[in-house]
């Protein structure tokens, strides 16, 4: 199995490749592809996914002439800060790469996010290449050059707008993901079907038992499907100026779940939570139908994924909602729902309504 996306910038020309394959053998063709070979590479990765695939993915690279060292970080988002992005800066000296040399980033988004704003930075710009290996680094931060890290427990608060030179996604790293980072990823995975394709959505609801039992045809079919609705969005919105924005469906709610529970809660299991409590928001607006929100939360919870999130004190989380980086002045940037499919930005949502929708998804 191997497909090809190719992602477009806004004068139609080429960007960069994604390619999904079952295996890694195809790293070095890619390499070749972009003409890699002869330049020193950097595999970044943290301590869980490291030791399932780094040895293999370095064999590879090194059996074909590739000259590749490894930089591994503790794994977890308190891992995502400048403090790992500054060791890196000095491993990448230590190791003399130049401008011309290439990061692999392997892992999930932590991995991809911090190696991209350490590519964006150093020596003002390298090449870096996805290796996307959880779910929502595959359908969501390996695509779209958003790079970035965490800032004082605010989340992806410093970061750079920086392309890959491509991202290449290995599906069969799916099966050494743990259950509970599948179905985080498939938050990011449903909410491209309710905030901009009804068909994608209708696509999941039929497969969701072949999408629990982690069919491969059915992944490599909802992956390829997921990848280009985000890429159609990417390429008419590269800075997140106007469509882009509507990805961040369920995200300034779950922002704020995230960092009240300290980070304990996965990012996909909290953008769950948020897309409930902004269906019940859009609910309340009088734009989404009582059937449609329900029609929202019942995927979710047949998926097995989090609707209900613990009680949390009114004003810490109405502060932390006014300081997401989506929000607008005083106004939040929320997004809402017409009806499955059909998204759209509302900047006049009250505190009063926003903390509304978050009781609904208090668990009683």
């Amino acid at each position: 199995m191997k497909d090809e996306l190719i992602v477009r910038g806004a004068d139609n020309a080429p960007l960069y490749p994604i390619m999904l394959d079952d295996s890694y053998d195809g790293i070095t063709e890619l390499l070749r592809s972009l003409n890699m070979q002869g330049r020193k590479l950097c595999l970044v990765s943290d301590s869980n996914v490291a030791p399932l695939y780094a040895k293999e993915v370095t064999g590879l690279l090194e059996k074909e002439g590739f000259f590749c060292v490894s930089f591994t970080f503790p794994a977890g988002e308190a891992s995502k800060n400048l403090d790992t992005v500054s060791e890196l800066y000095e491993f990448l000296i230590e190791q003399s790469f130049d401008r011309n040399d290439v990061l692999l980033a392997l892992g999930g988004g932590v991995t991809g996010d911090l190696t991209g704003f350490a590519a964006a930075t150093y020596l003002r710009g390298i090449r870096f290449i996805g290796m996307p290996t959880s779910l929502l680094s595959m359908v969501d931060s390996s695509i779209g050059g958003k790079t970035g890290v965490d800032y004082k427990a605010y989340k992806n608060m410093v970061g750079a707008f920086y392309q890959p030179s491509a991202v290449y996604i290995n599906v069969s790293a799916l099966h050494t993901l743990p259950e509970r980072e599948f179905l985080a990823g498939l938050g990011e995975v449903v909410k491209h079907g309710f905030i901009l394709d009804k068909s994608y959505h209708s696509f999941l609801r039929e497969n969701a038992e072949r999408i629990s039992a982690k069919d491969t045809e059915v992944l490599n079919s909802m992956i390829y499907q997921s990848l280009c609705i985000k890429r159609s969005v990417v390429e008419r919105d590269p800075k997140e100026k106007g469509d882009r924005a509507l990805l961040n469906f369920g995200h300034t709610i779950g922002h704020a779940v995230e960092k009240m529970n300290e980070f304990a809660l996965l990012h996909g299991e909290c953008v769950s939570v948020g897309m409930v409590a902004a269906a019940e928001l859009s609910v309340m607006r009088g734009v989404l139908s009582r059937e449609e929100a329900d029609e929202i939360t019942a995927l979710l919870h047949t998926l097995g994924m989090m609707t209900k999130v613990s009680a949390l004190d009114r004003e810490t989380f109405l502060a932390v909602c006014h300081r997401d980086k989506k929000a607008d002045g005083a106004k939040i940037k929320f997004i809402l729902l017409k009806e499955i499919g059909q998204a759209y930005i509302d900047s006049e949502v009250t505190d009063e309504e926003i903390w509304a929708a978050f009781q609904m998804i208090i668990e009683k």
